[in-house]
């Protein structure tokens, strides 16, 4: 019996993905697993027994990584899953930045409750609320991953010229991008063409405060910016100030704080780029199946802190390592009979997957110096 222990409210058909054998509940104590959303670990206390984490989503600023990895805990999180939703919330996010949107809805509403004719003063105050459109307009995309891809399709699919600019672009991202994205270079060069410009970015000391004073210069006048990744992307003093001179034009932001908030030109959304219930499905089922591959297989997919390694099964029973600084040839020395073995590395982590058919000592693997845990399962 496997003990999971969910941190949020987690979906049901996620929840589903898990058999019999794993016992599940919000107030589990000496858990194997742990399922999350967006509740802070780094005060959390792991058990001994803690295998691994895994997100119902794509960030995971909200998860110890290096304690996690210290204490040979795998987190996993779930790319793509809710790609889809943050794709539309962006395509919205384009049209309200342009459109003034939620501005003009509001000003009706509040002329509603002040007793007005509502017929008579839309037609007198809608001129404060008029916006460009998007077609014909060139949209950077900063980031071209699972969900920068989709945005860039979209954008081309609604008549927008789109740059975008990756250094970590993968084949299959690039083979998934309409053709007629142009991929540049540097992000000097992305900025300097865009008219909106929209962040897809993970939230790391590289990128933090990408949108800055300097790259904010590089920018065009009355530029529009959509950040739904993180916060921390945008310097918030520099926006006040760009906002304010008119360099920015629009901010639309799904992580707003009360500074950013009370800006003149933002749009602030509550966190909603994947709070619908297709995302959450999809994500709480993604990290489900990857925790049951884990426990029952030691396959390690979509791990952001350990290295990722799959085997087939090869033998009767499987030992799997996780190392820092270990000598691999002993760890697989340690192991009798090996019929078939794998392994694969992350900075100074190692992960073995090492199949044999003899009985495994699992103190004598853990011996080898370097070696963090080891597990050994059985068909």
């Amino acid at each position: 019996m496997y003990h999971v222990k969910t941190m949020n409210k987690i979906s049901k058909i996620g929840l589903a993905q898990l058999d019999d054998r794993f016992e599940i509940s919000d107030s589990m104590e000496h858990e194997d697993a742990i399922l999350v959303r967006s509740s802070k670990l780094h005060d959390y206390d792991f058990p001994a027994e803690l295998q691994c984490i895994a997100r119902a989503g794509a960030g995971v600023n909200n998860i110890p990584l290096d304690r996690a990895a210290e204490a040979g805990v795998v987190v996993f999180n779930t790319p793509g899953a809710n790609a889809n939703g943050v794709k539309e919330l962006a395509i919205a996010a384009l049209l309200m930045a342009s459109r003034k949107l939620s501005q003009g809805i509001t000003w009706v509403k509040e002329q509603s409750a002040a007793g007005a004719d509502i017929a008579a003063v839309v037609e007198k105050g809608k001129s404060a609320y008029v916006g460009p459109e998007i077609m014909g307009k060139t949209l950077g995309v900063v980031g071209l991953g699972a969900i920068g891809v989709l945005v860039a399709n979209a954008a081309r699919a609604l008549g927008m010229d789109v740059v975008g600019y990756d250094p970590f672009l993968s084949v299959k991202n690039a083979l998934s991008l309409d053709p007629a994205v142009q991929v540049v270079a540097t992000q000097d060069e992305l900025f300097a063409q865009a008219d909106y410009i929209t962040l897809h970015l993970p939230m790391l000391p590289s990128t933090k405060h990408t949108v800055n004073e300097t790259s904010l210069a590089s920018m065009k006048d009355g530029v529009r910016i959509i950040n739904l990744a993180r916060g921390e992307l945008v310097d918030d003093d520099a926006l006040e100030a760009a906002l304010a001179s008119g360099k920015v034009a629009a901010y639309v932001t799904d992580f707003p704080n009360s500074k950013v908030a009370a800006m003149e030109g933002v749009v602030a959304i509550p966190h909603l780029g994947a709070s619908t219930p297709e995302s959450e499905d999809n994500c709480a089922m993604m990290a489900a199946r990857q925790v049951k591959d884990y426990l029952d297989n030691g396959n390690i997919v979509n791990s952001v802190n350990l290295p990722v390694l799959t085997m087939a099964w090869a033998a009767k029973n499987r030992v799997c390592v996780i190392s820092k600084g270990a000598d691999a040839a002993a760890v697989l020395a340690a192991v009798p009979g090996v019929a078939a073995s794998a392994s694969n590395t992350r900075g100074d982590y190692a992960y073995a997957i090492i199949d044999t058919d003899a009985e495994v000592d699992a103190a004598a693997v853990s011996a080898v110096p370097g070696v963090i845990r080891v597990r050994v399962l059985s068909k």
